[in-house]
């Protein structure tokens, strides 16, 4: 039986080769965003629905505005100032909320990178405390806990992503550290112009 293609050879765009100069380019992280969201097909269950749902809708109303609006949304950064000046927010409040769930697929990620003893689910818990939780209700919160509960082994996840290890490891490693750096670069945006807090 043949194996599986590796992860990263499914999905359009990595976040590595998102251009983040002069802004980060908006197409090219909205590829980016959905193969993210595939990830959470490889935890094989249906409890991650809400975290894909909600990464999907805000991948959604970010591609509307860009096209309704293409000359103004060339770039996040572009897209966000616009859209203050027309005193609109459905995109700059999607967007914040997709960076929001990006950060929070990071650090949960970038956690079990580090910590190659710890499972899953102790890994995303840490993140979402450290991301999402905050800006969650008391009707989402149970609803991503379960989630966090539902997060396959290690011995389970790490296979699917890909063979060989050493390769799919450092391929996971750029493709976060990209991640990481569009988070950081637009959380300095969003807060230097007021537009809420990632």
């Amino acid at each position: 039986m043949a194996a599986p293609t590796p992860f990263f050879k499914t999905i359009a765009k990595s976040f590595r080769d998102v251009p983040t100069q002069p802004g980060v380019d908006t197409v090219q992280f909205c590829d980016a965003a959905e193969g993210l969201v595939k990830i959470f097909d490889l935890f094989g269950n249906p409890a991650f629905g809400v975290v894909q749902s909600d990464l999907t809708g805000n991948i959604a109303k970010v591609r509307a505005r860009l096209a309704s609006h293409p000359a103004q949304s060339g770039t996040l950064e572009d897209l966000v100032s616009a859209e203050k000046v027309e005193k609109k927010k459905t995109a700059t409040e999607g967007l914040m909320w997709l960076l929001r769930g990006l950060k929070f697929t990071a650090i949960g990620l970038r956690r079990s990178q580090q910590n190659p003893s710890e499972e899953l689910s102790v890994s995303f818990q840490k993140a979402y405390e450290g991301s999402l939780r905050p800006y969650h209700g008391m009707l989402i919160r149970p609803l991503f806990s379960l989630a966090m509960n539902a997060c396959p082994y290690r011995a389970t996840f790490y296979p699917k992503l890909g063979e060989p290890e050493a390769e799919v490891q450092k391929e996971l490693d750029e493709w976060l550290t990209g991640l990481e750096k569009i988070v950081a670069q637009m959380e300095k945006f969003y807060k230097d112009g007021g537009h809420g807090k990632i």
